[in-house]
């Protein structure tokens, strides 16, 4: 039997009930929450570990991300594994006890999009704490059986909390086409560069660059296995950044993935890939940048966006698996449950706590 359940959920100040919260940062608490029971086709996961996104920390800093708005409340948490401790009626292939790690977004599987194997373009998508629908650093959670996902003996907790950052590299480095030999330029050191490096690697690149304005990342990106790594400035424009890249690398990129949202990054991400190659825009910034795109278009390099993933978790555990790629270093900060609200301070101030992945274990 399940015990009492707690999450950490972000919540509105009294009062500030309009269409957008006005109070700003939210309030962000442990709470008790009921303990849910597995409806058909559903497990009942007692979670073990979570990870703390960048977008979880901005809809407690901001309360919104574009057009998904907290309600009143939200739980937070998408990047987790867990336990199966209940099984709903007509699920199969699972046992209690099973070791899973969650794929967060559960689509319609009726629409075109779901049929056509591109379910993260599901309009009817509902994904871990995108409001209103509710996250799961919790105690205890229910999530559709069929995007669950068995973890073998030699893949941790950890690792399987970290299937939902990695899937992110696996459906962007598909995108992008990189493949053995190819040269690849990524624009970012934070936790999506990083696991978009440690994919290319495993894809057979023959080099990868990677790009960042804070040093201390750059020192994990080289630890990681990045081939070059180069230090930005903010006094460069993105036609001078791209020229030193180009001249850093010796060429201009097959593939560029931009990791950072950021309009000057984007720009140099054009100028520095290879007529004929490819941009993936990975990052999130503003909803409208200026871009080169007379650049783009008469190099004919084409521009791409990612929009979460799709059909990449089995790759991801794959290649934690079978030892292609090691993405514990990636972790840089744990917490208790009890501590939840630090560790979401920690990754708040990553300047400040050089934390890259922050994990919280649910059952401490």
């Amino acid at each position: 039997m399940a015990s009492s359940n707690v999450g950490l959920e972000v919540r509105r100040h009294e009062g500030d009930d309009g269409q957008l919260p006005t109070k700003a940062p939210l309030l962000l608490q442990l709470q008790s929450i009921p303990t849910p029971k597995p409806a058909e086709g559903e497990l009942l996961v007692e979670m073990k570990r979570v990870g703390i996104c960048g977008s979880d920390v901005h809809y407690w800093l901001h309360g919104y991300i574009g057009d998904f708005i907290v309600g009143q409340a939200c739980l937070m948490g998408h990047e987790s594994s867990g336990v199966v401790t209940g099984i709903g009626e007509g699920v199969t292939g699972f046992k209690l006890g099973d070791r899973v790690a969650i794929e967060p977004g559960v689509p319609c599987r009726r629409c075109s999009f779901c049929k056509g194997g591109r379910y993260n373009l599901c309009l009817d998508m509902k994904f871990c704490a995108t409001p209103p629908i509710q996250g799961n650093l919790c105690k205890y959670y229910t999530h559709a059986a069929d995007f669950c996902f068995k973890l073998p003996d030699n893949v941790s907790f950890d690792e399987g909390a970290l299937l939902e950052p990695l899937s992110v590299g696996v459906h962007a480095c598909g995108r992008a086409g990189v493949a053995v030999g190819s040269h690849v330029l990524i624009m970012g050191a934070g936790p999506i560069g990083l696991v978009c490096l440690l994919v290319a690697k495993a894809s057979g690149a023959a080099s990868v660059t990677i790009v960042d304005l804070m040093q201390t990342r750059l020192d994990k990106a080289k630890e990681l296995g990045a081939d070059r790594i180069i230090l930005g400035t903010t006094k460069e424009s993105p036609e001078e950044l791209s020229q030193r890249i180009q001249t850093t690398i010796g060429r201009q990129s097959d593939q560029t993935l931009e990791c950072t949202g950021a309009a000057p990054c984007i720009s140099s991400a054009i100028f520095a890939t290879k007529s004929g190659g490819v941009v993936v825009l990975v990052g999130l910034g503003r909803p409208t940048v200026e871009i080169p795109i007379v650049n783009a278009s008469v190099r004919e390099v084409d521009i791409r966006g990612i929009f979460r993933y799709c059909n990449a978790y089995p790759t991801a555990l794959e290649l934690l698996a079978s030892g292609r790629i090691n993405a514990l270093p990636l972790i840089t900060h744990r917490f208790k449950m009890t501590e939840a609200v630090k560790a979401f301070e920690t990754t708040r101030d990553a300047l400040k706590t050089n934390s890259i992945k922050v994990m919280i274990h649910c059952d401490e």
